[in-house]
């Protein structure tokens, strides 16, 4: 996929010290720090829109907004809407919605799934969100992407998970720039989910990373990389 034909695609995650970003049960941690929440916020207001998968849009119970009046001002003098565009990926479609995404006012909802989704969940939808859906029960990203670019004008796509949407995303060579947050915790156990998720399986070859910048604060460490467009 030509990068002209896609957006910037920006990841951002918090890991514990031994790799994991969620419980087994892909729960909400609150693991990091106030601090984190507002970098994840400053990350999230430098895209024109952010991206979700089903499953960390339910778990993290998100709306997907900027709530700072400070991110939404400093969004509107430099001409940009206050809020990026929210985005979700569901193959299955089979979304709440009563979630509070679907709930809370702010900017336009894109929901891309299949025709696999449930009418019912569709016919609630549709007033709601822009609807695109695929047929059969399989999502191509790359289409995904290049509509976000050419139908929506997104330049910068910010993902915030989960772990599932972030390994397709690499694998088909969509990633360019990579934060994370490194929580000074452990959680142990080898069913929580690292940032690939629970895949044993290795990519067909390393994805290599360029550090960007490394910052400590509070115990906790804020690294940003430049995925190396050669590795993937």
């Amino acid at each position: 996929m030509r990068r002209s034909d896609r957006p910037r695609v920006v990841a951002n995650f918090a890991r514990t010290a031994d790799g994991k970003i969620s419980t087994r049960n892909h729960t909400p941690t609150g693991f990091t720090s106030k601090q984190d929440l507002r970098r994840l916020l400053e990350i999230r207001a430098t895209g024109d829109a952010v991206v979700v998968g089903r499953k960390t849009l339910a778990a993290d119970s998100m709306s997907m907004t900027l709530r700072d009046d400070d991110l939404r001002e400093l969004r509107l003098a430099a001409g940009k809407p206050a809020e990026p565009l929210r985005v979700v990926i569901s193959a299955s479609g089979r979304l709440d919605p009563a979630g509070k995404v679907f709930e809370t006012p702010g900017a336009t909802r894109i929901v891309f799934s299949t025709t696999a989704m449930p009418k019912s969940i569709q016919a609630t939808l549709e007033p709601l969100a822009d609807l695109h859906l695929a047929d059969g029960e399989e999502l191509d990203l790359t289409v995904v992407l290049r509509t976000l670019r050419k139908q929506y004008g997104v330049r910068t796509l910010i993902c915030e998970g989960g772990p599932t949407l972030f390994r397709s995303l690499v694998k088909i060579g969509a990633m360019d720039q990579l934060h994370l947050t490194f929580g000074p915790v452990i959680f142990g156990g080898a069913n929580a989910p690292t940032l690939t998720g629970n895949d044993p399986a290795f990519f067909d070859s390393p994805v290599r990373l360029k550090m960007q910048t490394m910052e400590v604060r509070g115990g906790e460490c804020y690294v940003s990389y430049q995925v190396r467009k050669n590795s993937v």
